[in-house]
């Protein structure tokens, strides 16, 4: 059963979802009929909101969480929510009721409203939280460098809703930073003051060495109402941001594993699935141009095929636009394209300079092999190469490869040239790797 607010915000949902369909036949039509609009097929997308919004996570507590992460959520979850309405409506053969145009503006103008609403929410509770109000009482347990960040975090975030209240410190030789909050070096007396000031949540901000101290600490608290959360430094010993997983039903922290997690990984997929395919219908026209151009212009096939590595290493071929004549290569060995390199075509120079010889890349992300945004492959010799040379290449591997990346657009496109310019596109998809979000990859690809 939903709580009060889950079921408002699921009923305000709805009136936005319907309410946004009307407004954008106003817009569309300046007036009012239903021949402008299937109510059906608005139907179907408020009853898809109600069902594909709780796996979005769109309903859980954002306390404490990114508001540019939720509006990715929203985001992703209402494109999908339009996407299985219009498919539905194909498979019930009223896609032709349906106005294009109306369409568009129905789902920007939800999308906006669905953001708007979150934002001016968040707002609220932001406001209400800087005055004091709504909060929760935060006890941490910790010792060393990994206790302070975590208290500095949360000090810098006041409109989290969360407040340290008291600190119990895990090593007192060690000591910890300056600071307003109460510091207890005994746990009895810790215990007592959690309890006396009724803190709903303690976090165990520990290495894994502390094996002891979380025993203890479990021990006095487990059976008492108070959210015990283990916060572990494995910094020392971590490869990306360490996040949990479920595996064969036990709990396990990833190390050295992909970064994302399959929630993830799924909304990727469909997000890249959904945009190469609207994009190959609306670059089609291009598309052939380019092709027939390419044909004419020289000798030889309209696409560049290579072998290239994909996720977990997988082997793919990758297709481009032709920008070279044909030439003879040495086996085994791969010469990278120059500036005014001979064997560039004049057409290839300005598809190459525009990127538009990147656009047949599309199929690879339909097909599955390939991401929007990620990590740009290489050729396997490249590969090769560079990973026993450049630290942290072979993690590149660990997600799809894609048309665009973080690297890319932050100067690192076209030739490798040397190592130096290697290790700092290496460094940018690591820095992809370890903060990946939805938000992030709308920032690239826009």
């Amino acid at each position: 059963m939903y709580g009060p607010r889950g079921l408002t915000a699921r009923v305000l949902d709805v009136v936005l979802v319907v309410g946004g369909a009307v407004a954008a036949s106003q817009v569309r039509f300046e007036e009012l009929t239903a021949s402008h609009f299937d109510a059906a097929f608005i139907a179907f997308a408020a009853a898809f909101a109600l069902v594909l919004f709780p796996a979005f996570g769109i309903y859980e507590s954002w306390r404490g969480r990114s508001m540019l992460r939720l509006t990715g959520q929203i985001s992703l979850a209402w494109l999908v929510v339009q996407g299985c309405g219009l498919a539905l409506m194909f498979a019930l053969h009223r896609a032709d009721l349906i106005s294009r145009l109306w369409f568009v503006y129905w789902t920007g103008t939800t999308g906006g409203v669905l953001i708007v609403s979150r934002f001016v929410v968040h707002t609220v509770l932001a406001r209400i939280r800087y005055a004091g109000m709504n909060l929760r009482q935060v006890a941490i347990v910790g010792c060393g460098a990994h206790a302070d960040v975590v208290l500095r975090k949360l000090e810098a975030s006041p409109a989290s809703g969360f407040r340290a209240s008291a600190i119990f410190n895990a090593r007192p030789a060690v000591g910890v930073t300056k600071t307003a909050v109460p510091v207890f070096d005994d746990l009895t007396s810790f215990a007592a003051y959690v309890r006396a000031e009724g803190m709903q949540e303690l976090w165990l901000a520990l290495p894994l060495s502390e094996e002891s101290t979380i025993l203890r600490i479990v021990g006095e608290f487990c059976d008492e109402l108070v959210n015990i959360r283990y916060m572990p430094d494995v910094s020392s010993v971590a490869l990306f941001d360490s996040s949990m997983t479920d595996l064969i039903g036990v709990p396990a922290i990833n190390l050295a594993a992909s970064p994302l997690t399959h929630q993830a990984r799924l909304k990727k997929e469909i997000f890249d699935r959904v945009f190469a395919a609207v994009a190959l219908i609306m670059l089609t026209p291009l598309l052939i141009a380019i092709a027939i151009a390419v044909k004419l212009t020289s000798r030889g096939p309209v696409f560049f095929t290579q072998k290239r590595k994909g996720a977990d290493g997988r082997v793919f071929k990758i297709y481009k636009f032709r920008t070279m004549r044909l030439h003879a290569e040495e086996k085994g060995v791969v010469k990278q394209a120059t500036r005014n390199d001979s064997r560039i075509t004049r057409l290839g120079a300005f598809l190459r300079r525009t990127s538009l010889d990147e656009l047949p890349q599309f199929f690879n992300v339909l097909r599955g092999y390939m991401s929007v945004v990620g990590p740009r492959p290489h050729a396997i010799e490249h590969d090769e190469l560079y990973q026993k040379i450049v630290s942290g290449y072979i993690h590149r591997y660990r997600i799809k490869p894609g048309i665009t990346g973080w690297a890319q657009v932050n100067g690192y496109r076209g030739e490798t040239g040397g190592l130096e310019k290697m290790q700092g596109r290496v460094e940018y998809d690591l820095y992809y790797l370890r903060n990946w979000s939805f938000a992030l990859d709308m920032r690239i690809v826009i």
